[in-house]
């Protein structure tokens, strides 16, 4: 069962951007590049649709590893290809892997094969794979039945890797292709550079008092808004995931945050949801984005969504101007429990208005056309949100279409490795039980046909405007792909050039003898195209990481931002009406009411006087505190607008187009490099 292919499983989309979005139409979301894991969601992970003779993607992989206790070698293996602790590496990072283990590269070629039919490799199909990259060592067949066997007995066997062989990730692209930097290169102040997304090497800094636990920094409305240059003082918060704590019925996963202001701290998502309460009920007229929320039996791109979604909530929190310098803000960043320091700590809800105060100069620093100005805000939210959601969508299905860049194979040409390189359903289901080994393993004959296309895949075939028919020279000799059906990431640069490599190894002796010029001109030339498409995969795999990790990152927190705003829209609806108006009226019916008992002058009129007097001036004290929230309110609002508002959406999104148009210009100039030698280096294969 664990030998079948391993096609990825679509998930539904869903037509709703979920409890903080709103909700649209989207024709994106029926994209076949599209999972639709929308983390923002509060509905459970929809559950992969039935597919025929395939095994399941992940739950497999984990009975394979089961409780079993991993060699260190494999943890260290690991951490030197995911060094940000992300859950996930590329194909390309574990062929590097393996190709310290000194095995062939067609052993290489079929271990990868059997762990993985995506262009990203999970942490547990990394173990199987080194697994069974040890049995290969030892001489033993490949199979992940005899890994999960290995397992249920707590061996799994130890692979001999030469890890301080494995080069890490290369910083930039001319580095990946080994070419000479051309006369431009990468800017030294690039905020997007690969290197800010590891997890930070500085010694961390003292953490800074935590002062007052109320409301944070005075106010700070007064002034020109922003420091100069002050997107190059933006402090970065990192997010990583540490595990899974506690039992089976109360099991939680922990995730690291790290930051200058301290050690880096194990938070657990309900304290994230505890951090937002407090902020959300003492900044409520100031911009908070929103948190990605938690969701019922959750899967592993579900989890990484939302570990991104609370990285940008976080990281826009510590650079907002006023809430930076929230008491809890602090303390969740540095304290060591978190738990602990909430169980000993009085914490204040009161609004901000309640213990700040707007001078009388920075309050004639308010338009008095901030109203109108709002409203030009409101009519177009919406119509942002919608289009930079559109946006984010577009943008990740660029990224996927780049980490599975490749030729797709097809059974014209290569039948023998359909059932692992091209999971294409209709196909899939064609095969006959005659094909299937008793492993569950699909096997072709050399004289085996591929089946033909049913006229209802191709009439979807046909019908799917989304299908990426550009991304193959063969693409017009593939059987039919039904729709809302992940596009093969198994044939990828990587595996093309492992398969490079095990075609040299097979061709290393011709049947005239080992001095064959010909043979001997043509391997040299094969092993030259496999070492350029390796850079070439290298440097694909750095850019989709970028855009990954920046680019589209930065796209999200600009839709945030929209979202954040149409939320504080809400808020100011639903909080700012007060009861000036009723409190005046009550004032002066009290107020008629103790002339008459002065008039009147009855026994005891004295202490009733003194009683109304009492709630005059507590009613009219009311009004004055409402009046000064007014004004503050209004302060607020204007201060989102100018100072965060305007700023975040022009500057950050400039920054973000200049840093995507240069890693776009280098690529191309490393790309066009690279292949510029390769032909040089095969211009002397021989052709007699």
């Amino acid at each position: 069962m664990f030998n079948a292919p391993r096609p990825v499983q679509p998930y539904g989309g869903s037509s709703q951007f979920g409890a903080s979005f709103m909700a649209t139409e989207n024709p994106l979301l029926s994209s076949v590049y599209d999972d639709g894991l929308d983390p923002w969601s509060a509905a459970p992970s929809p559950a992969p649709p039935l597919l025929p003779s395939f095994a399941p993607s992940t739950n497999g992989f984990t009975s394979v590893i089961g409780d079993a206790t991993v060699p260190p070698v494999y943890n260290r293996a690991w951490s030197a290809v995911d060094p940000s602790n992300t859950g996930e590496t590329s194909v390309n990072a574990l062929s590097r892997a393996l190709g310290t283990s000194s095995l062939p590269a067609s052993t290489v070629d079929r271990i990868v094969s059997l762990v993985s039919s995506r262009p990203r490799v999970s942490r547990l199909e990394f173990f199987v794979a080194l697994a069974l990259a040890a049995l290969a060592q030892s001489g033993k067949d490949l199979s992940v039945e005899r890994v999960a066997a290995l397992a249920q007995q707590n061996a799994l066997p130890e692979p001999t890797l030469d890890l301080d062989s494995l080069a890490p990730s290369a910083s930039n692209f001319h580095d990946i292709m080994r070419l000479p930097a051309p006369a431009r290169g990468y800017s030294t102040d690039d905020p997007w550079n690969a290197s800010k997304f590891t997890s930070p090497s500085a010694v961390p800094k003292t953490p800074p008092a935590l002062g007052s636990l109320n409301n944070g920094a005075p106010s700070s409305i007064s002034g020109t808004g922003l420091p100069r240059e002050w997107w190059k003082k933006q402090e970065t918060i990192f997010v990583n995931v540490l595990g899974h704590q506690g039992f089976v019925l109360n099991r939680y996963l922990v995730y690291e945050v790290s930051s200058d202001r301290g050690a880096p701290v194990p938070r657990r998502y309900s304290e994230f949801v505890f951090l937002w309460d407090v902020l959300v009920k003492r900044y409520p007229f100031r911009l908070l984005p929103a948190l990605p929320p938690k969701r019922i039996q959750p899967d592993e791109g579900f989890l990484e969504q939302r570990r991104r979604g609370l990285t940008r909530f976080i990281n826009f929190v510590v650079n907002h101007p006023i809430i930076k310098d929230d008491g809890v803000l602090a303390a969740f960043l540095t304290e060591p429990s978190f738990e602990e320091w909430r169980k000993h700590t009085a914490i204040s809800y009161e609004e901000e208005s309640a213990s700040k105060r707007v001078d009388r100069v920075e309050e004639m620093g308010i338009p008095s056309d901030l109203d109108d100005k709002l409203a030009v805000v409101r009519g177009k939210i919406g119509f942002l949100i919608e289009h930079w959601q559109r946006i984010c969508l577009l943008t990740e299905r660029i990224v996927r279409r780049r980490e599975a860049a490749a030729v797709r194979l097809t059974p014209v040409l290569r039948p023998s490795f359909l059932p692992t390189h091209l999971p294409s359903f209709s196909l899939a289901a064609s095969l006959s039980t005659s094909a299937l080994s008793p492993s569950g393993a699909h096997r072709w004959t050399s004289h085996s046909a591929p089946a033909s296309p049913s006229p209802a895949s191709t009439a979807s075939s046909a019908n799917g405007s989304d299908r990426d028919s550009s991304s193959s020279i063969f693409s017009g000799l593939t059987g039919a792909v039904r729709r809302n059906t992940t596009l093969d990431g198994q044939a990828d640069l990587s595996r093309l050039t492992n398969t490079f490599k095990s075609l040299v190894e097979v061709n290393e002796r011709c049947w005239r003898g080992e001095d064959c010029e010909l043979c001997g001109g043509v391997r040299l030339g094969l092993g030259r195209v496999s070492d350029h498409t390796q850079r070439h995969a290298d440097a694909l795999e750095h850019r989709s990481r970028t855009m990954l990790y920046s680019t589209l990152e930065a796209l999200k927190a600009q839709r945030d931002l929209y979202i954040a705003m149409r939320d504080l829209f809400i808020r100011h609806d639903r909080l700012s009406p007060d009861q000036v108006d009723r409190l005046r009226k009550r004032v002066e019916t009290t107020g008629n009411k103790l002339e008459g008992v002065r008039q009147t002058k009855k026994d005891g009129w004295e202490h009733e006087a003194d009683k109304l007097t009492g709630a005059i001036e507590k009613d009219q004290a009311t009004i004055a505190a409402l009046l000064a929230r007014r004004v503050f309110i209004r302060a607020s609002m204007w201060h989102e607008l100018r100072v965060v508002l305007h700023n975040r959406e022009n500057t950050l999104l400039t920054q973000a187009v200049r840093s995507f148009a240069r890693e776009e210009h280098d690529f191309s100039e490393a790309a066009l490099g690279n292949w510029a030698s390769l032909v040089d280096s095969v211009e002397g294969m021989p052709l007699e």
